[in-house]
């Protein structure tokens, strides 16, 4: 490989969330973080290249939109994802999470429901309780190790909603949903007028046999109808950076969109964030490749440390993402007694199941976004509090 993605780089101490928030988060500072979705891989030599240039300039003042910052955008839409996208089609947004709250404030109102398929990223629901609108739970259906949508059931949930919640590809469970899924999803939200919000922040994030299909591009009424929240900080380590945007081709949703972010004074874009993301979107490409393929030989290593080690637990195989599902009801712990075994017998901190709903109870999210040494680290860890806490049990 070109680029290096074992060497472990010591973020603690660094302000990092991942490594600094452990005794917050878990109750101690000693537990190998395996849990926020972002890696422990450095950037692309390209993003850290014009971030020097960038800081050598000396100014750093209010930035703007260039040019280079919507066209690297529309490039990389079209270069790997097909998609042809208008330069006024874009708009800013600090993080995902932030525009999900500017789209529930300008396009809902109190009470409104959002649906939501659980078991899903859980700040969806969290945005939508904060600002007193109804949670609508179209529950994906876990069969055969694997996760369908219940479209009968999100037929009649949409006829309570206003807005949905489209994670894709789906976070935690790693579907990448096929076309024949997004169109059916599509024709039952126009039926009963339902705008799609499609999270599509891990869409570059595919694994081989599989493709990301933007929702908006099935269609011209699909596109009118939804808004596509999008962002480089998954696919190149770039959450610090605040680098998200939204696709929003209908011009009147785009500007009640931008009417709210100036009301919230959410506007203004980080002036590293857009050399960040220019570089990346323009020459990262080759990185990314290779990014993936170790990705993919992580979940290779964790699957076959599984089935020799551990067959307690089962993973659901993420289609893509770097965070792997895993069913560890078998090991038989109640919801904390789980959340306990892990922190402190395993000195593990991975994301507990349920917080993504009650379709996650007994399962646990897990980052292999990390250099394989501390992958194996953290599943021997696992292993010997397995061994030693629960097939020693009477």
């Amino acid at each position: 490989m070109a680029y290096d993605f074992d060497s472990v780089i010591s973020r603690r101490q660094t302000g990092a969330s991942k490594w600094d928030t452990l005794k917050e988060r878990f109750g101690r500072e000693d537990v190998l973080p395996m849990w926020v979705a972002d890696m422990d891989f450095a950037s692309p030599p390209c993003v850290q290249q014009a971030l020097i240039e960038r800081a050598q300039h000396g100014v750093y003042g209010y930035a703007v939109r260039t040019d280079e910052y919507f066209e690297s955008i529309m490039g990389w839409m079209k270069n790997r994802h097909g998609w042809t996208i208008e330069r006024d089609w874009i708009a800013s947004a600090t993080g995902v999470v932030p525009a999900l709250t500017l789209i529930v404030q300008a396009f809902t109102e109190e009470g409104d429901g959002v649906l939501i398929q659980p078991p899903v990223y859980y700040p969806f629901k969290r945005v939508i309780q904060a600002w007193d609108r109804k949670v609508i739970e179209n529950p994906l259906v876990y069969r055969d190790g694997q996760y369908e949508i219940d479209f009968a059931d999100l037929e009649e949930k949409a006829k309570q909603a206003k807005v949905m919640f489209l994670c894709s590809p789906h976070n935690p469970v790693g579907r990448v949903w096929r076309e024949d899924e997004l169109r059916r999803i599509g024709e039952i939200c126009l039926r009963h007028q339902v705008m799609v919000v499609a999270d599509e922040i891990h869409a570059d994030l595919i694994y081989p046999g599989y493709r990301h299909i933007p929702f908006a591009s099935l269609s011209e009424a699909f596109a009118a109808s939804s808004i596509t929240c999008a962002a480089p900080s998954k696919t190149f380590n770039l959450a610090g950076l605040n680098t998200a945007y939204t696709v929003i081709p209908n011009a009147a949703l785009k500007a009640r969109y931008e009417q709210m972010a100036a009301k919230a004074s959410m506007g203004s874009i980080n002036v590293f964030g857009v050399h960040a993301m220019a570089a990346a979107y323009r020459e990262g490409g080759p990185w990314l490749d290779e990014l993936i393929a170790y990705l993919e030989g992580n979940l290779r290593f964790l699957k076959e440390f599984f089935a020799q080690k551990l067959p307690e637990l089962q993973v659901v195989e993420p289609q893509g993402t770097y965070l792997v599902w895993v069913d560890c009801r078998r090991l038989g712990f109640a919801k904390e007694e789980l959340d306990r075994f892990l922190v402190h017998e395993a000195g593990l901190a991975f994301d507990e199941g349920h917080l993504f709903g009650d379709e996650g109870v007994g399962f646990q999210r897990i980052n292999i976004a990390c250099p394989r040494s501390l992958l194996e680290q953290g599943l021997n860890q696992l292993h010997d509090a397995v061994e030693r806490v629960v097939r020693t049990r009477v």
